[in-house]
């Protein structure tokens, strides 16, 4: 299978590579790093990350994974990114999106009619970015069909667990998690954060 990870300046270092450290154990799964042009991406913390391939290329993937960062508030508005996603929606077997990933998936037409969940600090921004979206203040993560999105940041990781049972098996998925000492929450109801942000 490919994972197709798509990257823009002032995405959210977390958001792909706390996905990524889990995604990376799965023998049987290449990734690619995407973007509209390739070489260096600037993430929202500094450090640059190289992308293999440019969205011109049409490479289709089997799993596409859409960061958020400060820098979908400037690809909400290009054409070339949200055409990109929608393209690549339409053929993948999975979605996902992490954080404000979502606003993209969202403006692509990808979440209409769909429930999803985001970032809570940029709740009311990205729902105004999806009209016909069902957003749901209080999840982890949500998986609505083929479609997963996560909430803020660290909750990537949580969610693509979460995809990673759906297609591996929850052995594989814990088995991750374990090798990575981390603390699986395996629950997506399981929300303290929106409480605090008053979802």
């Amino acid at each position: 299978m490919k994972l197709g990870v798509l990257l823009f300046e002032g995405f959210e270092l977390l958001d792909v590579f706390g996905p990524l450290e889990m995604f990376g154990q799965i023998d049987d799964l290449d990734i690619y790093m995407v973007a509209e042009k390739a070489g260096a991406i600037t993430s929202a913390q500094g450090p640059a990350v190289m992308a293999q391939e440019e969205l011109s290329k049409k490479s289709d993937y089997d799993i596409i994974l859409v960061p958020g960062g400060i820098g979908t508030r400037k690809e909400v508005e290009n054409t070339g990114v949200i055409n990109w996603i929608s393209g690549q929606a339409s053929r993948a077997k999975y979605v996902a999106s992490v954080c404000t990933g979502s606003a993209l998936l969202a403006k692509a037409g990808v979440l209409d009619g769909k429930n999803a969940t985001t970032n809570k600090l940029a709740f009311s921004w990205v729902c105004s970015q999806g009209l016909n979206t069902n957003w749901i203040g209080k999840a982890r993560w949500v998986q609505d069909g083929n479609i997963f999105s996560s909430a803020g940041v660290s909750a990537g990781i949580d969610m693509s667990l979460a995809l990673i049972d759906e297609i591996w098996g929850k052995r594989t998925a814990e088995s991750i998690a374990d090798w990575t000492e981390y603390q699986w929450n395996s629950d997506p109801n399981d929300d303290v954060f929106a409480e605090k942000q008053g979802l």
